[in-house]
């Protein structure tokens, strides 16, 4: 789960820098390789950001947790 924070960290980065989000995205598969998360919520969190979202962290999700076993 770090890794995608991180990941959304380098994406608030690149928007701030000015980049597209293809270029951003293109960036993040370099840097992350298979553990990239994919294009498509690449733009999901340059629409969020340019929307004025500040935070990188998760939406806090309805229903009970699961347990594991």
């Amino acid at each position: 789960m770090c890794e995608n924070m991180d990941q959304r960290i380098c994406i608030k980065f690149c928007f701030k820098l000015g980049k597209m989000g293809t270029e951003t995205y293109e960036m993040m598969k370099t840097a992350f390789g298979d553990e990239a998360i994919s294009r498509a919520r690449v733009f999901e969190w340059f629409r969020r950001i340019k929307e004025g979202r500040q935070s990188v962290n998760s939406d806090p999700r309805s229903g009970r947790p699961s347990i594991s076993q």
